[in-house]
């Protein structure tokens, strides 16, 4: 044997194979993590059984009782439902809250989109500007609400003070029954419009710049990029917002219930302030949740199109 092959080490002993991870330990800690997440999500699940979900089934059971605090419910059937039926109120009610939600989604899909638009083009002072716009949304309701009711006052208020000063009329803003809605209005959009502005603005930001590139060098002008690469970029954001924002205005009940009472002559009297205005008024909370009912039935419809859009969408 030559030297060369002495210093060749002998051949190695096959390995032995490496104990396969027991299957019971691993089951046992996917085991202990499902049951520690489902731990942390028990306090949520109890807070929502207790406060949402609990309270909605027991809504509509006394929808269809006759129910008053103190005494044992009865058993009533769709009586309560034909009752508010044929409340005076009720057909201007949901009059007013149509319309509410109509003029509130004119001036909220417009103003806030431009609005966007604005601080999208902006190159100094941005940040500034988009902490201006979202500060409304950082005042609670009730002070806003009370704010732009001292805003109306007929009497020594800053808007009319405002248009004495510029010679021009005055008006009865939120005292007058042909401009209390639209005040209420003003004060809706006011309110909500930082949240909406900066959910438009992110969805401008995640354009590709190529895209108005491209429609620059075709000739557009600013409306046509707007048209053509602007509204069909966002156009998902759009709806999903406009739907949003129908489910919200449909429940409309600070402002009518601090600025105007719902007045003046049921004027501003809307669907959830009626609601409260038997539960807590007329102490009929069978009333009351009749017709919550129905517009839980209302609101179940535009969700139930907002999923429909939402799974198009994200099968697209």
């Amino acid at each position: 044997m030559t030297k060369t092959a002495e210093r060749l080490p002998a051949a190695a002993a096959p390995l032995a194979p490496l104990p396969a991870p027991a299957s019971g330990g691993r089951g046992r800690r996917a085991l202990a993590d499902q049951v520690r997440a489902y731990g942390f999500l028990l306090g949520g699940l109890i807070c929502f059984a207790l406060f949402s979900w609990y309270p909605a089934v027991r809504a509509v059971v006394i929808a269809f009782q006759r129910y008053t605090p103190g005494s044992a419910p009865e058993w009533v059937g769709t009586a309560n439902f034909r009752r508010v039926l044929h409340d005076p109120e009720f057909g201007a009610a949901w009059r007013n809250t149509l319309t509410f939600t109509v003029l509130a989604l004119l001036l909220g899909f417009a103003v806030p989109f431009v609005l966007a638009l604005v601080l999208n083009e902006l190159r100094h002072a941005k940040a500034f500007f988009r902490v201006v716009v979202y500060l409304p949304v950082m005042i609670p309701p009730v002070v806003s609400a009370l704010l732009w009711k001292w805003f109306y006052d007929p009497g020594a208020g800053l808007a009319n003070e405002t248009l004495r000063a510029l010679h021009l009329p005055t008006s009865n803003w939120s005292n007058g029954t042909d401009t209390a809605l639209v005040s209420l209005v003003i004060v809706a959009t006011w309110a909500n419009l930082g949240g909406t502005v900066l959910i438009y603005l992110a969805a401008l930001q995640s354009i590709p710049g190529e895209l108005y590139e491209a429609a620059e060098l075709d000739g557009a002008g600013l409306l046509q990029r707007i048209r053509h690469v602007t509204v069909p970029q966002t156009r998902f954001v759009i709806l999903m917002l406009m739907l949003l924002q129908i489910i919200a205005t449909m429940q409309v009940f600070t402002e009518p219930f601090v600025i105007t009472g719902g007045g003046p002559e049921s004027a501003t009297v809307t669907v959830l302030y009626l609601i409260y205005k038997y539960a807590f008024l007329y102490n009929d909370f069978g009333g009351a949740c009749a017709l919550s009912v129905m517009l839980l039935v209302l609101l179940g419809a535009f969700s139930a199109l907002y999923l429909r859009l939402t799974r198009s969408e994200g099968d697209a």
